[in-house]
């Protein structure tokens, strides 16, 4: 019926089993600090003050007349001291860039994600995945939630799943991006396109709330009162989510009262009767983070038979040669 419904444990009590969730009166409206409760990756990496405006100064610095070479010139490298097993092979391209300013610096990076028609199975997040974001490669652990407009307190859903025909927003531990790039998501094996995409901003204060719902069912209804049970097992759990407000299936709000006895029975106060057919629920929140498991990408890391399947054809011809390596 619901789908983030999640069972209360008998033998554990659900004040420590769900220690870390919250009850939010207004998902859009109540406050929640972003600063809060931090894990110790947010200590490695990055936040602007102002990113729009950086990535502003950053590109006119980078369009300076003064700069001796701008996109479409073609110029000369010499590299030396170069190993000649990093000598690419006939066919294959040498790829050469340069970082802006910034781009260096780890940060959580978000972008938008659409689901590529041709790849039909589940994409959980954080399921290992390869992100292709502008000229790098990244196996990255991604976290996917909603591209909707946030309200008051920053907050957006988190999405299980990236959801076939929906855009959601994905995000990573990556370094910091300037500009909008394209994005593709792969399998490990670099073989399968998942979802494509497009850069939005480099923000560690956004907030990515998961929700469960606790659901139980009314025993005994006396006009707006009724008691209701199964939510929780012990009067110990009821007081502790006491100041969580409740609503049903059918549209009433409510709170909890009191606790009755010593089974976890409570009584709930409705702003209207409800139906013994109806179902009290209770929503709880909790912040996540995506998983540090940032690394590049890199060829060597495939086996032969994905090397196979994707290197380019072996009579390709090398368009440029403007590279020289000495070793």
């Amino acid at each position: 019926q619901f789908p983030d419904e999640v069972d209360t444990p008998m033998d554990t009590p659900a004040r420590q089993r769900f220690a870390r969730f919250r009850g939010l009166q207004s998902f859009r409206t109540s406050p929640w600090d972003a600063y809060e409760n931090l894990p110790l990756d947010y200590a490695r990496i990055f936040q602007f003050a102002n990113l729009r405006r950086t990535q502003q100064r950053v590109l006119r610095m980078a369009n300076d007349p003064l700069v001796p070479a701008h996109a479409g010139v073609r110029v000369r490298l010499v590299l030396r001291d170069v190993p000649r097993d990093a000598l690419p092979a006939r066919g294959r391209l040498f790829a050469v860039y340069a970082l802006h300013a910034h781009e260096h610096q780890m940060s959580v990076v978000h972008f938008t994600a659409l689901r590529s028609e041709g790849y039909a199975e589940p994409v959980r997040s954080k399921d290992p995945l390869v992100v292709h974001m502008g000229f790098r490669r990244y196996r990255v652990q991604s976290v996917f939630s909603q591209h909707v407009r946030a309200g008051a307190n920053g907050v957006h859903k988190f999405e299980r799943f990236l959801r076939p025909g929906v855009v959601s927003v994905a995000s990573v531990y990556a370094p910091i991006q300037i500009g909008r790039v394209p994005v593709a998501l792969y399998l490990p094996d670099c073989s399968t396109l998942v979802a494509t995409g497009t850069t939005l901003d480099a923000d560690p204060a956004r907030i990515i709330a998961k929700r469960i719902v606790l659901t139980g069912a009314p025993f005994k209804i006396h006009k707006r009162g009724a008691v209701v049970r199964y939510m929780f097992f012990n009067p110990e759990d009821v007081m502790w989510f006491k100041p969580v407000q409740l609503h049903t299936k059918f549209g009433r709000i409510g709170h909890i009262a009191e606790s009755l006895g010593t089974h976890g029975y409570m009584k709930c106060i409705f702003d209207g009767p409800i139906k013994q057919m109806d179902t009290v629920c209770m929503n709880l929140y909790k912040r996540v983070f995506p998983k540090w498991s940032t690394e590049l990408w890199s060829e060597r890391d495939m086996s032969a038979a994905e090397r196979r399947t994707w290197e380019p054809p072996a009579d390709q011809e090398q368009d440029d040669e403007d590279v020289t390596m000495e070793s």
